[in-house]
């Protein structure tokens, strides 16, 4: 991004010396670096937002593509559909048998 080599920063320095002062160089430089660290901070912290939702969109995608090249979810909501009908029958097999028993047992008294 920016080239700047050792004699770069040392002209740097001398300049905010003789501008600053030496009395306030020290807090200058402080607070330049804390602002500096906390710029990255963030920026890491965003680049690493954008990661996790990368990674998670690319999870969604195969998810989807194992759904469609796998039918297992099919074959699940197929035995799932069986499973209620046999239960739906038994059921109404079971309330049929509950009213004939009533009507049989009128009959032989």
């Amino acid at each position: 991004m920016f080239d700047v080599g050792f004699f770069e920063l040392v002209l740097i320095a001398v300049v905010a010396l003789l501008v600053v002062g030496p009395e306030r160089l020290p807090k200058l430089a402080r607070s330049a670096g804390m602002w500096l660290g906390r710029g990255r901070r963030f920026i890491n912290s965003v680049k690493d937002d954008i990661d996790r939702e990368i990674k998670a969109d690319e999870l969604r995608e195969i998810l989807e593509k194992q759904k469609q090249i796998n039918p297992l979810h099919e074959f699940v909501d197929d035995t799932k559909k069986g499973l209620q009908q046999i239960k739906t029958d038994t059921e109404s097999a079971l309330d049929v048998k509950k009213k004939k028993a009533p009507a049989a047992e009128d009959q032989n008294e």
